[in-house]
């Protein structure tokens, strides 16, 4: 019999087909596919046929197509030979790893699979988010070590509290490896019972149970329409809008939202968390002749007179706008220490100055008043600039 390749996809091949036809054996592995904890020690024999004319002498082993040292061997009888393998490691495949016994020109007598691994822990943090409030998406965490070695399997299971039969999840993978979406049939106003369920060759486990309303766990998706602009020729501000999402718009809730703001040359994010309820916002006291990236992020809570606190949505695409650039001449001097208060009191009587002129009441008196008032004197000084640089 000619050596054969001992590629992976050959030598499955070649063990389907022995197990195919039992009175083709050429030979007998024991124990056939056997599981077990790592570190444990196994005995393994290899017994040939007499129909083949054989003898343990004429045999070898392979764990994975690496051949085994001869130290590890025993004949136990004139057509038996065994292979002791001790403190064993993790199956380098979940599949199993492939021993095989070889004749020594070495073609396959007979393969077993090892399952080497641990048994599941008990999966854990299972969080769980409602997008339009008819569907359900879970994840977990499998257990404070995770790797198993071994094929595990995690079964999302749900149920109301008080009543009806256990649900099982069908559709997994849908937010990460260990998550599961349940798309519909979901009651209101009414607690579920949610559990996930751990089980390989080694045993099972089984989380704590969560209890949830789906009213408490709605999110949304980030913010539409984010839009980021200039407020005018005012060097220090921009304007930030966008649109509430369009998922809930149905329904009766409140919504909160962060703006979360950066430089182009920087990944440190500032945060405003006072924007309320309000679907615009001024960003004040930024650089002049800057790119600034802006992200915002909703949080619908009260929906229907829940109590819980909402859950974040996820932030919106960063949105890029720049501050105009600053108007002062090139090589003028900021005012010094001693002359801040001065210039402070001039400003505030030149703007009360021009209130007179350009505002009727005190109802006008505004941000958007006092915001053309900044224009006004930005445009002053450039012109008392381009004055002074002429002469």
């Amino acid at each position: 019999m000619p050596p054969l390749l001992l590629f992976p996809s050959l030598l499955l091949l070649c063990l389907r087909l022995l197990r195919a036809e039992p009175l083709a054996y050429p030979a007998v592995i024991s124990p056939q596919d056997p599981t077990l904890l790592i570190g444990s020690s196994l005995v393994a024999t290899c017994t040939v046929s007499p129909d083949f004319h054989l003898k343990a002498e004429d045999l070898y082993w392979t764990l994975n197509g690496r051949r085994l040292p001869a130290a590890s061997y025993a004949a136990l009888s004139p057509t038996t030979l065994s292979v002791a393998l001790a403190r064993l490691n993790g199956s380098k495949q979940q599949s199993g790893d492939n021993l095989v016994c070889h004749s020594r020109d070495g073609g396959i007598l007979a393969g077993s699979c090892l399952y080497v691994g641990l048994p599941p822990e008990k999966p854990v943090n299972i969080t769980c988010w409602s997008k339009n409030m008819k569907d359900l998406t879970c994840k977990w965490a499998p257990g404070t070590e995770g790797e198993t070695f071994l094929h595990t399997n995690y079964t999302l299971k749900y149920k109301l509290r008080w009543y009806g039969r256990d649900n099982t999840c069908q559709e997994y993978h849908t937010a990460g490896p260990y998550s599961c979406h349940i798309p519909k049939d979901l009651a209101l106003f009414t607690p579920y019972e949610i559990w996930v369920e751990a089980s390989n060759r080694l045993g099972v486990a089984v989380s704590d149970v969560v209890m949830l309303d789906i009213l408490d766990v709605v999110t949304t998706d980030p913010p539409s329409d984010v839009h980021v602009s200039r407020v005018g020729d005012l060097e220090d501000q921009l304007s930030v809008r966008w649109s509430s999402p369009p998922a809930l718009k149905d329904f009766l809730f409140q919504a909160k939202y962060q703006i979360q703001y950066r430089v182009e040359d920087s990944s440190e994010w500032k945060v405003v968390d006072d924007v309320g309820n309000q679907t615009s916002c001024r960003l004040a006291g930024l650089r002049p002749g800057t790119v600034y990236f802006v992200q915002v992020r909703c949080n619908p809570f009260g929906i229907y007179g829940s109590k819980k606190a909402g859950i974040w949505s996820d932030w919106s695409n960063p949105t890029a706008a720049s501050t105009p650039r600053s108007e002062r001449a090139a090589g003028s001097c900021d005012p010094k220490g001693g002359e801040q208060n001065t210039t402070l009191r001039r400003e505030l009587k030149q703007f009360f100055g021009w209130v007179k002129k350009h505002a009727y009441g005190c109802s006008n008196l505004g941000i958007k008043l006092y915001d053309q008032w900044r224009v006004w004197l930005q445009k002053s000084h450039k012109t008392r600039n381009q004055v002074g640089s002429s002469r």
